[in-house]
């Protein structure tokens, strides 16, 4: 294929590669913040910086399904509340790029991950559980929604590995499953498509990183029907404590690669 040799991989690496793109499509259908194994599978088969871009397509295909999926069940008080600091961090991330190394950036981002799974634990277990979005959001605060907003917007920027901090806010302020796609589905589809330019000006996106797009993206939509059918069998408890798992895994692939 040409595809794979512009690229210089292997039909194995392409079917790893296909295979994390599938993931993306579980992912965002099922289980948010599982797609950190498929950041880690692209950055070992592509050039670090480089799969970034190429991944960045993949996940905005994979939000589209899932806005299709859960649009009905977003909730936009929290939304609105995030995006300002979220493009801040964007920002931030942007800049940051400009300088980091690839060593850098994932040391600063595994942490973060691994710091944020813990204090969501800790919170879970002593804080009052509640089923209303409008309560949650008016006891989390907005120091808290503006932290985790910055912390969201950074690391989708610098690795697309944003998933897992949106993840750990939504789980701490109480939503249940339905809620939290919805919602993160809408969240993350305006954050990606937000993020096209930046990446592009960043030299991340270009037309051979498309044309690799072009063939991983068919892999996004058997994904994303096994998740939908796996969400409906899966209990909240269940749920929440595979997301942190897959947050605590995804920090650790980062700090240890």
């Amino acid at each position: 294929m040409n595809i794979i040799s512009s690229w210089h991989i292997t039909g194995w690496e392409f079917a790893a590669l296909a295979f994390a793109a599938l993931l993306v499509g579980f992912s965002k259908t099922a289980v948010s913040g599982a797609n950190t194994v498929s950041l880690a599978i692209f950055a070992a088969v592509l050039p670090a910086r480089a799969s970034t871009g190429v991944l960045l397509p993949v996940l905005i295909a994979g939000d589209v399904l899932a806005v299709l999926t859960y649009r009905r069940h977003a909730h936009w008080p929290t939304l609105w509340r995030l995006f300002p600091a979220v493009a801040a961090g964007v920002v931030v991330g942007t800049l940051f790029l400009v300088w980091a190394d690839d060593a850098v950036v994932r040391t600063s981002i595994g942490a973060i991950l691994l710091l944020m799974a813990g204090v969501t634990v800790w919170r879970r277990r002593t804080a009052e559980r509640t089923d209303d979005p409008d309560a949650v959001v008016t006891r989390a605060g907005r120091v808290k929604a503006r932290s985790y907003g910055v912390l969201g917007g950074f690391t989708t920027m610098v690795a697309n590995a944003g998933g897992p901090v949106m993840s750990l806010y939504l789980l701490s302020a109480g939503f249940r499953k339905l809620g939290f796609l919805g919602t993160s589905a809408f969240f993350f589809l305006i954050v990606n498509v937000s993020k096209v330019p930046f990446s592009a000006g960043l030299g991340l996106i270009d037309g051979r990183s498309l044309l690799l797009d072009a063939a991983l993206v068919l892999f996004v939509v058997p994904g994303a029907l096994l998740g939908k059918w796996a969400v409906h069998r899966i209990n909240q408890r269940l749920f929440e404590q595979l997301v942190i798992a897959a947050t605590v895994v995804g920090g650790l692939q980062l700090l240890l690669r």
